[in-house]
């Protein structure tokens, strides 16, 4: 005589465990409200204007998200370790001029003026690490000093006037697409996923991490947290000369006026949107990305709509205020949980 067992019935719950886990993880990531008010504020501005959306506009965008997403990522890690730069703007302005300068002025090629200044920027971003390591200076004195020297510095090599006839090879990195893709876009998501696997990926990166959010229990773990915090002023000041070969190459001009002034907000802003606290030890690449994006959309939007473009400032000034109160709670809300 057979006996048979009757199925078990299923637990409806337990499909919709997972469903709910995932859910709340997701709702749980900090960078998921950024990354929806990107998709929000697209989505509208295309429904809106039929222009925002082209293609024409798209690759304008490109070009602009790749100048501000560089200096971005190396403010954001200069942040990630509790300090700031405020350099990054005046250092990418000087930097366009000192390109210039190099090839046309002292008849250095190109790629040789293009060394020459990424030395000089790297040596600039030396000198910030060891004024915080070793001297003790704060972080917001020394690269504001920088930022005053690198506008003079601007303004004495070109007395006002714009250094012509540069090389292609400006022009060749700065304006070339790649299967209709700008080509600083390409580039500046390649830096993205190297900061990216740097940060997620490394025992140096976790280093970081670990010298941001308390410098004094990483120094106790065995942590050289002074060459981290060099690294990332270095990396932060080369990243805004790579930037400005950008800059120089889409403007086909060596020009002091105007150039990275004050692109050093923005870079503050689209790392605090993105999720990485201003007191150090908390952010991610894809927050830092998706909140340059944010930026961009915005201030491209505003310009699309055609409103005067004397009101981008506030909005993007109540941008970064409403970015750094949600900080601020967000940090209240963590130090009460723990």
């Amino acid at each position: 005589m057979k006996t048979s067992t009757a199925p078990a019935l299923a637990d409806p719950g337990a499909a919709e465990q997972p469903r709910t886990s995932l859910l709340r993880r997701l709702a749980e990531t900090p960078e998921v409200g950024v990354v929806a008010a990107c998709v929000v504020v697209f989505v509208s501005l295309a429904i809106d204007k039929s222009t925002f959306a082209s293609a024409v506009n798209l690759q304008g965008m490109g070009f602009d998200l790749a100048q501000y997403g560089l200096i971005a990522i190396g403010e954001s890690l200069v942040i990630l370790t509790g300090g700031i730069d405020l350099s990054v703007g005046a250092l990418l302005g000087t930097s366009v001029i000192l390109m210039s300068w190099f090839n046309v002025r002292a008849g250095l090629p190109p790629i040789l003026a293009v060394l020459v200044t990424m030395v000089i920027a790297g040596t600039v971003g030396l000198i910030h690490g060891l004024a915080v390591t070793r001297l003790k200076m704060p972080p917001f004195v020394v690269t504001l000093v920088t930022y005053t020297v690198a506008q003079g510095v601007t303004l004495a090599i070109t007395s006002g006037t714009s250094i012509t006839g540069i090389g292609g090879f400006f022009g060749d990195v700065g304006q070339t697409y790649v299967a209709q893709v700008p080509l600083p876009l390409i580039l500046f998501v390649i830096v993205a996923l190297c900061a990216w696997f740097f940060l997620e990926r490394t025992y140096a990166g976790r280093q970081v991490y670990a010298v941001g959010g308390n410098a004094e229990a990483a120094r106790l773990a065995g942590i050289r947290g002074d060459r981290r915090i060099v690294s990332m002023y270095v990396t932060s000041s080369l990243l805004s000369a790579f930037a400005g070969i950008m800059v120089l190459g889409r403007m086909g001009v060596g020009s002091a006026s105007g150039v990275g002034v004050g692109w050093e907000l923005s870079a503050i802003a689209a790392a605090v949107i993105g999720g990485v606290s201003l007191v150090g030890g908390q952010g991610r690449i894809i927050g830092i990305v998706a909140g340059t994006i944010l930026l961009e959309l915005i201030n491209n939007g505003l310009t699309t709509l055609q409103i005067n473009s004397n009101y981008t400032n506030i909005v993007l000034g109540c941008v970064l205020g409403l970015a750094i109160t949600a900080d601020r709670l967000r940090a209240r809300s963590v130090a009460r949980r723990g």
